[in-house]
C-alpha cells in the first residue's frame, strides 16, 4: 500500500512539474503562402476547365486582392462539407468559393467584407407544371450538403413539412444537384441564384428549364477567415476595398456574369 502511494505521489509530482503544452491555434503570419480551400466543381466561382486549370470568378479576384497585398496563395479543392473544419484545424487559411454569411458560420468563422449578392432560387423543368412553393407539396426537393441552399430551406419550416420525405435529399456538388433534376429524380432543385444562371447559360438547352419567382431569400457572398486572423481579415478587407474602387472588380464580374442581370 505504501508503494502505491509512493508511486501516486510520484506520478502527481510529475504532473504538476510538466506544465501541459496546448496546441497553438492556427494563425496567417507575414510572409506565409495562404491556401484557399474551394469546391472545384462550384462554376463560375472556382472550378476545373477542360484542361483541369482551376478557373473562376473567385479565382481571378484573389489574383489582384493577394497581389496588392504581396500575398503568395494557392488554391485547394476541399470536401464543401467540412469546411469550417479544413479551415480550423489549419489545413486551409480561408474559403473562398462563393461563401454564403450565415448567423450558424458567424459563430465558427470570421468574414471578410461582403463582395456579392445572391439568392436561393427554386429551378423546375419548364414542362412539369410547377409554378412555385405550394407546387412543391410532396415533391421531390434537392440540393448541395451543407450549403446555405440546405439552411435556407430547412429554416423555412411550413415548406419543408410538405416535401416529399419532409427534408431535401442533398448531394456533394451541385453537379449532381443539377443532374438529379435532369434524370427526374428530383421535381425542383435550390442553388445559388448566380450558379445557376451562369450553368443555364452554358447550356444549349436552356429554355427547358425555369426559375421560378418564389425563391429562399437574399444573401452576402464574402471570404471566410479563421477567428485568430483578424489582422489578416483587417488587411485583406482594405485591399478588397481598393481593388472595388479601382474598377478591377467589375472588370472580372463582367467577365464571369455576362448573362447575370442586375
Amino acid at each position: 500500500m505504501k508503494k502505491i502511494k509512493k508511486m501516486l505521489v510520484a506520478v502527481l509530482g510529475l504532473m504538476v512539474a510538466s506544465p501541459v503544452v496546448m496546441a497553438a491555434e492556427p494563425v496567417i503570419n507575414k510572409g506565409d503562402k495562404v491556401v484557399v480551400g474551394f469546391d472545384d466543381t462550384f462554376a463560375p466561382f472556382g472550378f476545373k476547365d477542360e484542361k483541369g486549370n482551376i478557373v473562376g470568378f473567385d479565382v481571378d479576384l484573389a489574383s489582384v486582392v493577394f497581389d496588392k497585398m504581396g500575398v503568395e496563395f494557392e488554391f485547394q479543392p476541399i470536401d464543401w462539407s467540412t469546411k469550417e473544419t479544413e479551415l480550423n484545424t489549419g489545413n486551409i487559411d480561408m474559403i473562398w468559393n462563393g461563401y454564403t454569411i450565415t448567423d450558424e458560420r458567424e459563430k465558427v468563422v470570421a468574414f471578410s467584407d461582403a463582395y456579392m449578392d445572391n439568392r436561393q432560387v427554386i429551378i423546375v423543368k419548364a414542362d412539369n407544371g410547377i409554378d412555385s412553393k405550394a407546387d412543391l407539396a410532396d415533391k421531390v426537393v434537392a440540393t448541395q450538403a451543407e450549403s446555405s441552399a440546405l439552411e435556407a430551406i430547412l429554416a423555412d419550416e411550413a415548406f419543408t413539412k410538405t416535401i416529399d420525405g419532409a427534408t431535401p435529399i442533398t448531394y456533394a456538388t451541385f453537379v449532381e444537384v443539377f443532374a438529379d433534376l435532369d434524370n427526374g429524380r428530383a421535381d425542383a432543385i435550390v442553388v445559388d441564384e448566380t450558379l445557376a444562371t451562369y450553368y443555364l447559360s452554358q447550356k444549349d438547352n436552356a429554355d427547358s428549364y425555369r426559375i421560378l419567382e418564389d425563391n429562399f431569400g437574399e444573401e452576402e457572398y464574402a471570404v471566410g477567415f479563421r477567428k485568430s486572423d483578424s489582422e489578416f481579415v483587417e488587411e485583406f478587407n482594405a485591399a478588397l476595398k481598393s481593388v472595388t474602387e479601382e474598377g478591377t472588380f467589375d472588370e472580372i464580374k463582367a467577365k464571369w456574369f455576362v448573362e447575370i442581370k442586375e
